[in-house]
């Protein structure tokens, strides 16, 4: 028997912004403040289940929140994974790394590097507040 998708369940973090195709949220990863992800709100798997007009729509999202968390959050690297295999319901990470989050240069899924350097994280936070700002633009357009 199939489990239900928590996607569909849940918001799936702090909803930023939503639209009847897509959500962003922020997903609850402390260490990783403005890793994002854009959800597409109805039940599919993979990026081919979507006509081209929602493909292009999605990638022009994706590529938008990407700008924007490089502008606010200034980060030195931008992740961006779409995998699926935990919970096969279509959306996007968009990580902003830097060297000294406690995964760097693995990637946000892997074993912590260092100890957490508190500074760094609350300089972050600060920034938070204007990143979802400028994300709830994106979806209001």
């Amino acid at each position: 028997m199939n489990k239900p998708c928590p996607l569909c369940l849940e918001v799936g973090g702090e909803l930023v912004a939503q639209n009847e195709w897509l959500r962003i949220i922020f997903s609850d990863e402390p260490e990783l403040p403005g890793f994002c992800r854009i959800i597409w709100q109805k039940h599919i798997a993979e990026m081919s289940d979507l006509s081209q007009e929602e493909r292009n729509m999605l990638w022009t999202v994706l590529h938008q929140v990407e700008e924007v968390i490089r502008e606010v959050m200034q980060p030195e690297k931008i992740n961006l994974a779409s995998l699926g295999n935990m919970v096969p319901h279509l959306h996007w990470h968009v990580v902003p790394r830097y060297q000294a989050d406690i995964y760097f240069p693995g990637s946000p899924w892997s074993a912590p590097q260092r100890a957490s350097d508190s500074k760094h994280l609350q300089l972050l936070q600060e920034r938070l507040p204007q990143l979802k700002k400028r994300l709830q633009t994106i979806l209001a357009s």
